[in-house]
């Protein structure tokens, strides 16, 4: 099935029209500055990911991991000690170009992804 591409006129277009959803699946691309203008518009975007339109989805990384029934959560200081290592490989091998809140939000996403959280 073809892609349905939403630019930035199409949704100042839809809001004008009163229009103020819009039903994002796979067939349907906005660009950055439509997912923006949205944003700014109030134009509520119904998608199964709520990822920016350039963030390609990856199942892999993007659902999250169902965890065994034998396996357990690791405990509190597991994962304090994961997000500590964590962050110390990335400031080691990235230096002071990292910005520590983006971090810590990345290393959030991933544990809780990979079921840690």
């Amino acid at each position: 099935m073809p892609k349905i591409f939403f630019t930035e006129r199409d949704i100042e277009e839809m809001a004008a029209r009163g229009e103020m959803t819009l039903e994002v699946t796979e067939d349907v691309v906005l660009t950055e500055l439509a997912y923006e203008k949205a944003e700014r518009l109030g134009i509520r975007l119904h998608q199964v990911h709520q990822l920016p339109p350039a963030a390609p989805v990856r199942p892999y990384l993007s659902q999250p991991v169902r965890a065994c029934p034998e396996c357990s959560s690791p405990p509190q200081s597991d994962e304090t000690e994961l997000r500590r290592r964590i962050r110390d490989a990335v400031t080691a091998k990235l230096g002071t170009q990292v910005d520590a809140a983006l971090l810590e939000t990345i290393i959030t996403r991933v544990l809780n992804n990979v079921g840690m959280k």
